[in-house]
């Protein structure tokens, strides 16, 4: 049997998650998350809990907020699951692009380094210095 809950607390969730509340309540007041009220209790339904989901892991890919707000309404409105499933795979591939980027990037800084280290080597050599 699915042991799938009515309502999570922000409790429940910050423990779940290692996240703050202060976190919780900032992807509320981006719109991303719209828990339920009962007074000042926030009441998060499964569906605030999968969206939370996604939040923390499209942040830990890079996704700006904007970006995954831009999902999230995807899926609320049409094109609906299929449109959101072509922007995702869309800024999957953009981010990609860009990482691969910063590797190349990256990459050539490190070779430019051992150039420069090298060099100085060589030159200490030269003088007579002592590598310390």
């Amino acid at each position: 049997m699915d042991d799938v809950k009515e309502y999570y607390t922000i409790t429940e969730l910050t423990k779940e998650f290692g996240i703050s509340t202060r976190t919780i309540r900032f992807y509320e007041d981006e719109g991303l998350i719209k828990p339920n009220r009962r007074g000042t209790t926030r009441l998060f339904r499964p569906i605030d809990r999968r969206l939370l989901q996604l939040i923390l892991r499209a942040k830990r890919l890079g996704f700006s907020i904007a970006e995954i707000g831009e999902i999230i309404q995807m899926y609320k409105a049409p094109p609906g699951e299929a449109g959101q499933l072509r922007l995702m795979i869309k800024k999957v591939n953009e981010k990609r692009h860009a990482l691969e980027q910063k590797r190349r990037d990256i990459e050539e800084t490190v070779k430019e380094l051992d150039q420069v280290e090298e060099a100085c080597l060589g030159r200490m050599a030269e003088l007579g210095v002592k590598r310390s």
